[in-house]
């Protein structure tokens, strides 16, 4: 006989407590203990901690306090959070401030606090990182069609939030440095 039927059959199997509908029974301690569990492993906003104590059934007063006490004592800082997070994501990942933006928003930081931190990239290292994108990247494309060619390479960089005509200028620019013949590149008007 399985020692799973044997411990059922004797009664010392134990049971999983079933987690309350009303939540923990001291909410306020399981506040804490799950904003420094999520802190510990990773910064994170507000709005993160927010949903993970709705979902964890903290009431909404008692997860109001604990994250106004965290913020007060430094532990939850959004503007911090996004700045480090703009300089990470774009040094690291090479994404631009539209894509930066649209991740921030995700997370829950507000607008305001999100155009800030975007706002701390300048235009010339933006174009900077997409020509050094482009020149990682440009060498894979080699022997396809020019226009085959622009458009694997502009969609990257758009994927990676990078305005249509910052892209197709980086892309133009790199191509003609290698020589390739750039009559055959679709029109740029639509990208403008």
């Amino acid at each position: 006989m399985p020692a799973a039927a044997r411990a059922c059959m004797s009664g010392r199997r134990r049971r999983r407590a079933a987690p309350s509908e009303d939540g923990p029974a001291d909410p306020e301690a399981a506040a804490r203990e799950i904003c420094l569990r999520m802190l510990g492993m990773a910064p994170r906003t507000r709005a993160q901690l927010a949903d993970a104590l709705r979902r964890k059934n903290i009431p909404d007063d008692v997860a109001a306090d604990v994250l106004s006490r965290f913020t007060d004592v430094g532990l939850i800082d959004d503007e911090a959070f996004a700045q480090a997070w703009v300089q990470s994501r774009h040094t690291g990942r090479g994404l631009a401030k539209r894509a930066l933006a649209a991740e921030l928003r995700r997370r829950g930081v507000d607008n305001e606090t999100v155009h800030e931190a975007v706002e701390t990239l300048d235009p010339e290292q933006e174009e900077r990182t997409a020509r050094e994108l482009i020149a990682r990247k440009v060498a894979a494309t080699r022997g396809l069609d020019p226009a085959k060619r622009t458009r694997r390479l502009v969609g990257m960089l758009a994927r990676k939030g990078y305005s249509p005509g910052l892209a197709y200028r980086v892309v133009k620019e790199a191509l003609a440095e290698e020589g390739a013949d750039l009559e055959d590149l679709p029109d740029p008007t639509p990208w403008d």
